[in-house]
């Protein structure tokens, strides 16, 4: 059965804070957080690891059949080379119905005891948990995205060059929304929140509205 009272789903294109919500809201509440966006890298470490190929639709399948909790705190995940093979990997049916039972699981099954959960993506309203109480939609205009990206990059004492990282961006919108699977657009019920104009302790105010007007989780 659904722990379907007790579930946030969170969409939104790259760039438009919905991480750094979801982290916040998970402590709020006491629930479990998962950023959905590791687990194809999660599962194209593995292949790396084990030095197989992540074309390989067998081992890549069972590469995702197999994958845990403790494998997204891999050091390597946010490395190029794992973007590389998450992408070869997102293009296997197997290893997408793995991931997508992956985060269900994760959403009705919290770990470690905790009271709910809040998974982060790009189709968890419309497809992970459609059922889900609570879905918000986190979105900015690409310029405004892309110009905080070029700041986080900075500060993380890596080269950025604005617009480059702004055609990146606007290439992957166009990817995310356009793909025949589960394209990023809002749920019909989603509560959308235009991050634009807004800081981070704003945009968590108007989500923590947004639940409270759903019943808060009686908590």
């Amino acid at each position: 059965m659904h722990n379907s009272k007790k579930v946030i789903a969170i969409d939104g294109p790259a760039g438009a804070g919905k991480g750094t919500l979801a982290r916040r809201l998970a402590t709020q509440f006491a629930f479990a957080h998962l950023d959905t966006g590791l687990l194809y890298r999660g599962v194209g470490m593995k292949l790396i690891v084990a030095g197989l190929d992540a074309t390989d639709v067998v081992a890549a399948s069972a590469a995702a059949r197999s994958l845990q909790l403790q494998d997204l705190d891999h050091p390597g995940l946010r490395s190029d080379e794992a973007a590389v093979a998450a992408s070869k990997v997102a293009t296997i049916a197997a290893v997408r119905q793995a991931l997508l039972q992956f985060q269900r699981d994760f959403a009705t099954r919290p770990p470690n005891g905790a009271a709910g959960a809040v998974l982060d993506g790009r189709d968890i309203g419309t497809v992970v948990c459609p059922w889900a109480p609570i879905k918000l939609f986190v979105t900015a205009a690409v310029e405004i995205r892309a110009a905080r990206r070029v700041r986080e990059l900075r500060q993380r004492g890596l080269q950025a060059i604005e617009e480059r990282v702004l055609r990146d961006m606007q290439d992957r919108d166009a990817r995310d929304s356009d793909r025949l699977a589960s394209p990023l657009q809002p749920a019909a019920d989603a509560f959308v929140i235009d991050t634009g104009t807004l800081d981070p302790d704003a945009v968590f105010d108007a989500a923590i509205m947004q639940i409270a007007s759903n019943g808060g989780f009686g908590l």
